[in-house]
């Protein structure tokens, strides 16, 4: 079984601000896709940067008539949204786009204007007879977007507070993100298939990514994974470390290379992974454009500016 996640970049039908400019561009973002998704052959997929439901109906169309899709109700705004594709149908567990109490708002603006809920929603599915729990999630962004529509900042003061307030978000999606796990896992880590997908926007040894993993001590490579402990019933392991050093990439970033998009198991789901990775399976490390801070630079080009990062799971 292979479970992976990938942001499709700005998947728009043609016509819109945002999306590819006609048909022919947009049949080839597709034809893209599709391959890409044909060949990985995942049982499930988790997907972010759906702007349009019907895009990813023509996407999953052109994979073969045995994909389920869905998706969550909580756009940003520009209305993009994560989602699954899925070889299974999926039971909705959770679409949520709320802080778990105790988190207060954060601060996103020099207006002093908050945000008291994520920017996109975290959805959770159940799917198989064993049953298989699986969110997915697409982070706030580390490219930053100022008053104005600018993609650049007026001073270094402006560049600083905005990064701060990107961070703020941040941090409260995956605490908010962390609460959902620990529903779907219900303190019992070693019994339950639990996976958390998506793009998280930043790296592995980052505050924010750091926040979803519980309790410190048992990460895959040091001395405590092979020593089982009462954290394990609340623990996620990042795969990261399993990926080939010279694949372990998703996203280029004005030419440096990002391990951004993530996949996070539980206990008994890691103890089986067989195999991780970027891109395809055998084809070595994926080759991606670098991207710039301005998103609508690429509104035709075809496939998308991140790997898809997948894990295989054996029995």
């Amino acid at each position: 079984m292979l479970l992976g996640t990938w942001n499709l970049e700005n998947l728009y039908r043609p016509g819109g601000p945002y999306g590819p400019r006609d048909e022919a561009a947009y049949a080839t973002k597709l034809a893209s896709l599709a391959a890409v998704i044909t060949e990985l052959d995942p049982f499930l997929l988790g997907v972010q940067e759906v702007g349009d439901p019907e895009a990813l109906k023509d996407l999953a169309g052109m994979l073969g008539d045995d994909w389920h899709t869905v998706l969550s109700e909580h756009a940003d705004g520009r209305g993009i949204r994560v989602g699954f594709l899925s070889r299974a149908e999926p039971v909705v567990l959770a679409d949520t786009a709320g802080f778990p109490a105790g988190l207060r708002p954060v601060q996103v603006d020099d207006s002093g204007a908050t945000a008291a809920a994520a920017g996109r929603g975290v959805l959770a599915v159940e799917v198989g007879d064993e049953p298989l729990r699986v969110a997915v999630c697409h982070l706030k962004s580390k490219l930053l977007a100022y008053p104005d529509g600018r993609f650049h900042p007026r001073d270094e003061g402006e560049r600083a507070r905005y990064g701060a307030y990107a961070l703020y978000r941040r941090a409260a999606e995956a605490t908010a993100l962390r609460a959902l796990a620990d529903e779907l896992l219900d303190g019992d880590g070693q019994g339950r298939d639990v996976a958390i997908l998506g793009d998280l926007n930043d790296e592995t040894q980052a505050a924010t990514t750091q926040i979803l993993l519980g309790p410190p001590g048992s990460e895959i490579g040091t001395a405590g994974y092979d020593r089982p402990d009462r954290g394990d019933a609340a623990r996620l392991w990042d795969v990261a470390p399993l990926i080939p050093a010279g694949q372990r990439w998703s996203r280029v970033n004005a030419g440096r290379r990002e391990l951004i998009d993530h996949v996070l198991l539980s206990h008994r789901l890691v103890r089986r992974v067989s195999a991780a990775g970027t891109g395809l399976p055998g084809e070595g490390p994926p080759a991606l454009p670098s991207v710039g801070p301005d998103p609508g630079e690429r509104r035709d080009a075809p496939g998308s500016d991140h790997a898809p990062v997948w894990v295989r799971i054996d029995g």
